[in-house]
């Protein structure tokens, strides 16, 4: 990721004019300029001739270096690079930053200055020495985040001085970068959820071979064909070669669901239940991705975002990685939504797409356990985890409450014929996810052809 061009003067140090470079003096200029003035009314007090010329000297002085500094245009060019421009939560990401002096004069004394978001860290500060005609100069520093979200990087200022330290003035470039911090992702065990095939293998749900929707009857021979898919009953029935068409090994299907209510929720923070929620959203659908399988995000709202996996979450094809990045950026800004149901999600689902259904709940009550119930697919597994979140934000020390009505909730699903979790406060969700597949043997063993995901 880069930004470039050249720093300008900003829309108020056009229209101050010596204002604006009369703001931009140092300390020792103001005091230089007060010397001069005070000796100046001296002098002319006392009628003291020779003091009033070096009054004039001391207050001309940081005018001229002001005046001089502020007609100054160095040419320069200012690049910055993100590594990586994508990183989980707590991870560091560095930028690079990059000066060319595209002029053919040298440059003085430089400060390099970028703007950063305060929850990334200090505002980092390079001082650069003179850098000579047609030379550059390169700078890094790292940043970090515990929270995920889009932070943007600039623009980046360089603050210019005059040789005496009179006068200091900023010159910003005008574009800048984003870093995103998208949730921190867990590895998980393969384990057997679905029961079905998975990944590419024989199972329910099939795909056209690579030539998409002309496959889906018999087309004409085109050159590079393979004569062993000619179809020679449909050949002679048209008069020239027709080639049949060829089914793909089944790719199993995987909806991953967050349920995203405000209400459902409580506290905030990197350590709160909605944030290992999105952690554990994340850390599924890059697994999912890695097995194979054919996955969408979809949230209580409704909406999704689809995604397809080849050969893991960077993908074999681009079109799968920029699918799989998508999914990731959705989850880097998703937040609270004001809904107080599951309907919306309930009527997606309800269209009947086999595969694969893990959920992550906040606080259900019993009429959103109930829609929660009917979500269950035809076929396939269905894997929720509850996150009470009055468990979370209760201190250890507290005294623990009434029989968590929690329980009920998960009964209820498990009758239904989910695998049911109630995740507690700090849970791994690998060790969940175990139990997830420990907890479907146990109730559903023999149910069908198992595979592993």
């Amino acid at each position: 990721m880069m930004t470039q061009g050249a720093p300008a003067p900003t829309p108020e140090e056009d229209k101050g004019g010596l204002r604006t470079a009369l703001a931009g003096l140092t300390t020792r200029g103001r005091s230089f300029l007060a010397a001069g003035i005070a000796a100046a009314i001296c002098a002319y007090v006392l009628g003291q001739s020779d003091l009033l010329r070096v009054g004039l000297l001391l207050a001309v002085l940081p005018l001229v270096c002001a005046t001089v500094l502020y007609r100054t245009r160095y040419r320069v060019a200012g690049s910055r690079r993100l590594s990586p421009g994508r990183v989980p939560a707590g991870s560091e990401a560095r930028v690079h930053l990059r000066m060319d002096n595209v002029s053919r004069l040298p440059t003085g004394l430089l400060m390099l200055q970028d703007r950063v978001p305060y929850v990334l860290g200090p505002r980092p500060r390079f001082v650069l020495d003179r850098v000579e005609a047609g030379g550059r100069r390169e700078v890094s520093y790292r940043v970090r985040s515990d929270l995920r979200g889009r932070y943007p990087l600039g623009p980046l200022q360089l603050r210019l001085t005059d040789p005496f330290g009179m006068c200091e003035l900023t010159r910003s470039f005008s574009t800048y970068d984003t870093l995103t911090v998208i949730p921190r992702v867990e590895p998980l065990p393969p384990v057997r959820l679905s029961g079905e095939a998975k990944g590419y293998g024989d199972g329910r749900q099939r795909a056209l071979a690579l030539a998409g929707e002309d496959d889906v009857i018999p087309r004409g021979y085109r050159h590079g064909d393979d004569l062993r898919r000619v179809h020679w009953r449909l050949t002679a029935r048209y008069g020239e070669l027709m080639v049949r068409r060829e089914e793909q090994p089944q790719r199993s299907r995987c909806t991953v669901f967050l349920d995203t209510r405000g209400l459902a929720f409580q506290g905030a923070g990197p350590d709160s239940a909605f944030e290992w929620a999105v952690s554990g959203a994340a850390s599924t659908l890059v697994h999912m991705l890695e097995r194979g399988f054919s996955v969408r995000l979809l949230t209580d709202t409704g909406s999704s975002v689809p995604a397809e996996g080849a050969d893991g979450f960077a993908g074999a094809s681009q079109e799968s990685a920029d699918a799989a990045g998508l999914m990731m950026d959705t989850l880097a800004v998703i937040d609270h939504s004001d809904g107080t149901g599951l309907s919306h999600a309930y009527d997606v689902l309800r269209g009947g797409n086999e595969g694969l259904l893990v959920a992550f709940f906040g606080d259900l009550d019993e009429e959103q356990a109930t829609v929660v119930a009917k979500m269950r697919p035809r076929s396939g597994g269905a894997v929720a985890f509850l996150l009470d979140s009055e468990s979370w934000v209760r201190e250890a020390a507290d005294v623990p409450g009434p029989l968590d009505k929690s329980e009920e909730r998960l009964r209820m699903l498990r009758e239904a014929g989910w695998t049911a979790l109630k995740v507690p406060r700090g849970a791994g969700l690998a060790d969940l996810w175990r139990q997830a597949d420990r907890q479907r043997m146990g109730i559903g063993a023999g149910s069908g052809t198992e595979g592993r995901s």
